[in-house]
C-alpha cells in the first residue's frame, strides 16, 4: 500500500504536503499550461493590498551564488482586480488557494482579512508581515513581537478562514516571534521569508537592484530555514509550513524531520515548474525505504524526544 501524503494544515486539507511560496506562483492560471494544479497540495498567491502596486524599479531580480535576490516591491493586481479577473478561474481548479496579503497599517490588515474572508474560493489567508507600519514610524510588523502580535490579532478577528503568518527571518529572536504570533491568534506559521541582502556591480560600482537591497532566497538560505523550523516546532503548538530553498525531495524531508507539517516551494518553480510532483515522487519513495506510512509520523521526527506537540488541525 502506498504511503500516505495527504495533510491538514490549521484545517486546510491538501492532498499533499507540497505548496507553492507566495510571489513565485503568480495567481495560479499563469502555471497551469506547464502543470496539473492537482498536483500540489495547495497554491499560494502573489501579495495582495488594498490598491494596486506597480513595485520597484527596475532591476529587480539578479542571480547570486546559490539563490537569486529580488526587490519586485510587492507589485500585484490590488484586492478589487484580484476578486473580480483571477477568482473565476480558481473556481475551475481542485486545489486549495491561499491568498497571501499585506498593507501598511493595523487597520489594512484587517481591511484586506475582512474583503478576504468573503471570497469563497480562498481556503486561507497567509500574513505577510515583512512590512513597515507606515503608523509607528516605519517599524516592520514582523521584526517586533508586540506590533507583530497586535496586527494578528486584528486579522484573527476579521476572518473566520484558517490564518498563516508569514514570518521574517531578519529578527534577533525567532522564537519570540513565533510566540507572539501564536498568543494572537494565528492557526498556522509559514517560516521563512527572505533574508535581506544585496549585489553590487563592480563595473559600474553601484548595487544591481534599482532598489538596492532585496530579498533573498533559494538553496543559500535552506540551512537558515530548517534552524528555524527546528525552533520555533519545538515552542509552539500550531501547524508550521517551512520553506527556503527546497530544490528536491531531501530537501523537504529535512524540513518534516524538523518539525513542518508542509512546505513551500518558491525560486525553484522559475526552473522547474512541475517541481512538486517530482518531489512528492522523492518524499512517497523515502517513507516507503522507511516504512513510514503516513507523512504526519515523519513530521519532527528529529527534534529532541517529546519536543514535538504540535495541534495538527485547528479549526475555529
Amino acid at each position: 500500500m502506498k504511503p500516505d501524503l495527504s495533510v491538514n494544515v490549521a484545517g486546510i486539507a491538501m492532498r499533499n504536503p507540497i505548496m507553492t511560496a507566495s510571489g513565485t506562483f503568480g495567481y495560479g492560471a499563469e502555471f497551469a499550461p506547464y502543470m496539473d494544479l492537482r498536483s500540489i497540495g495547495a497554491m499560494v498567491t502573489k501579495g495582495l493590498s488594498l490598491q494596486p502596486r506597480a513595485g520597484n524599479p527596475t532591476p529587480r531580480i539578479v542571480e547570486t551564488p546559490a539563490g537569486m535576490l529580488n526587490a519586485i516591491g510587492l507589485q500585484n493586481v490590488g484586492i478589487d482586480a484580484f476578486i473580480a479577473g483571477k477568482t473565476p478561474f480558481l473556481r475551475t481548479v481542485d486545489t486549495p488557494c491561499i491568498a497571501n496579503f499585506f498593507g501598511g497599517t493595523v487597520e489594512e490588515y484587517a481591511e484586506m482579512a475582512r474583503r478576504l474572508d468573503a471570497v469563497p474560493e480562498v481556503a486561507a489567508l497567509e500574513m505577510n508581515i515583512s512590512c513597515p507600519n507606515v503608523k509607528e514610524g516605519g517599524i516592520l510588523f514582523g521584526s517586533d513581537p508586540a506590533c507583530a502580535a497586535g496586527v494578528v490579532a486584528a486579522c484573527r478577528a476579521a476572518t473566520s478562514k484558517p490564518l498563516i503568518v508569514k514570518l521574517s527571518p531578519n529578527v534577533t529572536d525567532i522564537v519570540a516571534m513565533a510566540q507572539a504570533v501564536e498568543a494572537a491568534g494565528t492557526d498556522a506559521i509559514s517560516l521563512i521569508n527572505t533574508l535581506i541582502g544585496m549585489k553590487i556591480d563592480i563595473d559600474r560600482q553601484k548595487p544591481v537592484l534599482g532598489n538596492v537591497i532585496g530579498g533573498l532566497s533559494g538553496p543559500a538560505v535552506r540551512p537558515v530555514a530548517v534552524r528555524m523550523c527546528y525552533q520555533v516546532a519545538q515552542n509552539v503548538h500550531v501547524p508550521i509550513i517551512g520553506m527556503g530553498g527546497i530544490m528536491t525531495a531531501e530537501d523537504a524531508i529535512e524540513f518534516f524531520l524538523a518539525g513542518a507539517s508542509a512546505v513551500a516551494v518558491g525560486t525553484v518553480n522559475f526552473t522547474n515548474p512541475c517541481i512538486a510532483e517530482t518531489i512528492s515522487h522523492g518524499i512517497l519513495e523515502y517513507m516507503d525505504k522507511h516504512g513510514i506510512k503516513k507523512l504526519k509520523d515523519m513530521i519532527g521526527l528529529a527534534l529532541p524526544e517529546g519536543k514535538i506537540h504540535l495541534k495538527r488541525a485547528v479549526k475555529r
